[in-house]
C-alpha cells in the first residue's frame, strides 16, 4: 500500500476572509509518502497534526494539492475530486473513544459493517473481539468500560471494515502509563499483523520511541524532518526538531576551526570551549549549532581535563532524584556553560557525587549532535 500526501490548507484570522486580503493565521503545507509502515506525526500543539488528519480523512477539505492511496484518489484539486468520508476506506481513532453510549460493544463494532451480510458480519465481529482480546466485553456498554477497554473497542470498530489506512489521533493521552504501554505494544503488533499503513499522532516523545518506524516532525504547519528514529534523534535538521526530541543541552555559537582526519572529527570553538564533533563537511569559519542529549554525558572522578577528548572540569550545581536515574546540572569550570545530564542512580552513588563537588564530564564525540 502506497500513500502520497501533498496538500496545503490556509486558515485566516477570525472574522476575516481570503477575499479581504486578511493576514493568514495558519498555513498547513505538507508533503510526504509512506508504505505499509507505522509513521508517527510528532510536534507541539498547533503544529498542524490534527488538521492534516482531518484533510486525509475527508473531515476538512484542503485548499490545494492531492491525496492518493495506491491508485485511488482521495483528493485532487486539479481534477476537482474530493471523496466524501464514507467513500474513503480508512479507520480513525480519536483522543476520546467516541463510542455510542446507547450501544453495547458488539453493536459499536458492527457500526462499520452495515453493508456486510449477516454471516460475514458475525465472522468479522468475532475476529475483532479476538484480535483486541475483548471477547468478555461484548455485551457491555461504554459506561461499564475502563479507559483502556474503551480504546480497544474503538480500535476494533476502526479495524472492522478492513480499512486501507488507519489514523490514530493521540488515542492514549488520557490513559495511565501501564495501560498505555500495553496498548502501544498491541498497536505495534497489529500494524505488523494487518500490514496496513498506520499514522499515529502524538506529542509524547516516549510514544514516538515505542512506536515509530519513521517520524514526521511538524512545526508551524510544515514538515521539519521525516526519517528514522536514529536520523531524528542524532541528526536533527534544525532547532525546532532538536528541541522536540529532548536535546536540552543546545548551543548555537560554535565556529568550525579545523578537521582531524585521524579521528574523523571536526573541531569547533563554542565560545572559549574547544569541542570535537563527528566530521562535518564545512569550512573553517562556518557557524554551526551543537548539542548533547542528557543521557550521553558521562561523569568521571576528578582528574585532568582533556579537551582533545571532550573531557572538561565541572562543578555540580544540583542533583535531583528521578528514581532509577538522577538529573545532574553542572557548570563547566572554565567555559561559562551549563549542562544537564541524566545518569543511572547507582553510578552517581558510586562516585559519591553531591552538589558543590568537582568532577569531570565527558562528551562522547560520536554522540555530539550538530546542525
Amino acid at each position: 500500500m502506497s500513500i502520497k500526501v501533498n496538500i496545503r490548507k490556509c486558515y485566516h484570522e477570525a472574522g476575516s476572509s481570503k477575499k479581504s486580503g486578511a493576514k493568514k493565521a495558519f498555513m498547513l503545507n505538507v508533503s510526504f509518502e509512506m508504505e505499509n509502515e507505522l509513521i508517527v506525526l510528532f510536534g507541539p500543539s498547533g503544529s498542524g497534526k490534527t488538521t492534516l488528519f482531518k484533510c486525509i480523512s475527508g473531515i476538512t477539505e484542503p485548499d490545494d494539492g492531492n491525496i492518493t492511496v495506491d491508485s485511488k484518489v482521495y483528493y485532487d484539486k486539479k481534477i476537482k475530486t474530493n471523496l466524501p468520508i464514507q467513500k474513503r476506506n480508512l479507520g480513525y481513532v480519536f483522543q476520546s473513544s467516541t463510542l455510542f453510549p446507547h450501544m453495547d460493544v458488539r453493536k459499536n463494532i458492527e457500526c462499520g459493517l452495515k453493508n456486510w451480510n449477516k454471516e460475514s458480519r458475525e465472522k468479522r465481529l468475532m475476529e475483532m473481539l479476538s484480535l483486541l482480546h475483548i471477547e468478555e466485553l461484548e455485551k457491555r456498554h461504554p459506561s461499564q468500560l475502563s479507559g483502556g477497554q474503551k480504546q480497544r473497542v474503538a480500535l476494533a470498530r476502526a479495524l472492522a471494515p478492513e480499512p486501507e489506512l488507519l489514523l490514530l489521533d493521540e488515542p492514549f493521552s488520557a490513559l495511565d502509563k501501564e495501560i498505555k504501554t500495553e496498548l502501544i505494544e498491541k498497536i505495534k503488533n497489529l500494524q505488523h499483523e494487518l500490514k496496513i499503513p498506520l499514522l499515529f499522532i502524538t506529542h509524547n516523545l516516549e510514544e514516538v520511541f515505542m512506536l515509530a518506524d519513521r517520524v514526521l516532525v511538524l512545526h508551524g504547519g510544515k514538515v521539519q524532518q521525516f526519517g528514522t528514529l536514529d536520523e531524528i534523534f542524532y541528526h536533527p535538521k534544525n532547532l525546532h526538531v532538536a528541541k522536540l526530541i529532548g536535546l536540552s543541552n543546545l548551543f548555537d555559537d560554535a565556529r568550525v576551526v579545523g578537521h582531524d582526519e585521524i579521528s574523523r572529527s571536526t573541531i569547533l570553538m563554542s565560545g572559549d570551549m574547544k569541542i570535537r564533533v563527528p566530521s562535518l563537511k564545512l569550512n573553517p569559519g562556518d557557524m554551526v549549532s551543537w548539542g548533547v542529549h542528557p543521557e550521553n554525558i558521562t561523569f568521571l572522578p576528578p582528574g585532568h581535563e582533556d579537551q582533545d577528548k571532550n573531557i572538561y572540569m565541572a562543578h555540580v550545581v544540583s542533583i535531583i532524584n528521578k528514581g532509577p536515574k538522577k538529573k545532574i546540572t553542572v557548570n563547566l569550570a572554565r567555559h561559562h556553560k551549563t549542562l544537564t545530564a541524566e545518569v543511572p542512580a547507582q553510578f552517581v552513588d558510586s562516585l559519591k557525587l553531591n552538589a558543590g563537588d568537582s568532577c569531570l564530564v565527558k562528551l562522547e564525540i560520536s554522540k555530539i549532535v550538530t546542525f
